[in-house]
């Protein structure tokens, strides 16, 4: 049992007390539903599924799904998850990416949850992958493959860059292991990660994923940039 989640708190957004660290009021605010397109989870108006872009050119994840768009309060709350060792801000967040739509049926019939690889200049400075706290917390009861998706380079910060830079830097980025490999090959697959810009790095990573035989991928995020 993560104890966390019953113990007296204050809201990281409103700063109420008693209360979890992301109240029901700061969701009811700022985490309403928003329509998306199925495949990037770009928001998307007027009853479409899929934007244009992904009409053009299919994605290689089934599905992608998002629970906010990346903009205060959440690029905040991220900015501390991330870069101020807030670790335990994990639950709350994993708590909004399952009320995502979408995402709790994609949870529930996945054969496994995979965390986005951090490159190890960020993992050795952060000690911690923040896609693999927020996966664990996503899949309490479900197999966590934390290593089943390599990232066999590490591409430089990528902030300043457009979407069609992005692409090429994270090309052949990633690769699945091949001890995990009955594990991947026509399975429900879940990738999760905590904020999506372009779209570059989980594409890569499903890339990778779809060429081990993923049945279904669907992409699950925190944030989605827009």
């Amino acid at each position: 049992m993560n104890l966390a989640r019953w113990l007296p708190s204050q809201c990281h957004i409103c700063r109420a007390w008693p209360a979890q660290p992301v109240c029901d009021t700061c969701r009811a605010c700022f985490a309403q539903p928003v329509a998306r397109c199925r495949a990037c989870a770009l928001p998307l108006a007027g009853g479409a599924v899929l934007c244009g872009a992904c009409l053009r050119e299919p994605p290689p994840m089934d599905e992608s799904l998002a629970a906010v768009d990346y903009g205060w309060p959440w690029s905040a709350l991220l900015a501390q998850f991330k870069f101020r060792q807030q670790t335990g801000l994990a639950a709350a967040l994993a708590d909004l990416m399952r009320q995502a739509p979408g995402a709790a049926q994609a949870l529930d019939a996945a054969d496994a949850v995979l965390p986005v690889p951090a490159s190890r200049q960020r993992l050795a400075a952060r000690g911690y992958n923040p896609a693999l706290l927020l996966a664990r917390q996503l899949a309490p009861r479900r197999a966590v493959l934390a290593d089943a998706l390599l990232r066999l380079h590490d591409a430089p910060p990528q902030r300043t860059l457009n979407r069609r830079e992005r692409l090429a830097r994270v090309q052949g980025a990633f690769a699945a292991a091949p001890h995990h490999a009955a594990a991947l090959s026509g399975r429900r697959l879940v990738l999760v990660d905590d904020v999506m810009t372009t779209g570059a790095t989980v594409r890569a990573a499903a890339s990778a994923l779809r060429a081990a035989g993923a049945a279904h991928i669907s992409v699950l995020v925190l944030a989605r940039t827009v």
